[in-house]
């Protein structure tokens, strides 16, 4: 059996910094209050571009984990937040929430919606008993 785990789900507009990503996704970890559970980054593909993302892993010491558009499609529905204009450019209805329920596995579930800050948003989901894969 894996242990459980968090899977922090990272969304942002173009251009964001590594720095803002980073402080974001510490607020998140520190309103979890779960610092004994592994810890990973999810977003969508789409992403892949965005440096900041990427950097914000690097100075966390956090995987990364690029997800196909489809995993966030089939979370949607249990999303807390949805953005109108997420869906226009996306297809679903949150990148953050989505990327953190798909990352945390069938049976994880969102600790609290999304939190934004600087045109980043993250949210933190924790998987089942079972765990999944970090």
């Amino acid at each position: 059996m894996t242990s459980q785990f968090l899977a922090v789900g990272v969304g942002c507009r173009a251009g964001v910094s590594g720095d803002v990503i980073a402080e974001l996704v510490e607020t998140a970890l520190d309103r979890a209050d779960r610092r004994d559970l592994a810890v990973a980054l999810f977003t969508v593909m789409e992403k892949q571009s965005e440096a900041g993302i990427a950097e914000a892993a690097v100075r966390l010491g956090l995987t990364l984990v690029h997800l196909p558009k489809i995993a966030l499609e089939t979370v949607s529905d249990r999303v807390e937040t949805r953005s109108e204009k997420v869906i226009e450019l996306f297809g679903v209805p949150s990148i953050a929430e989505g990327s953190a329920l798909a990352g945390a596995g069938a049976a994880g579930r969102l600790l609290f919606p999304r939190i934004a800050d600087r045109g980043a948003t993250v949210a933190v989901a924790i998987s089942g008993e079972a765990g999944g894969t970090p």
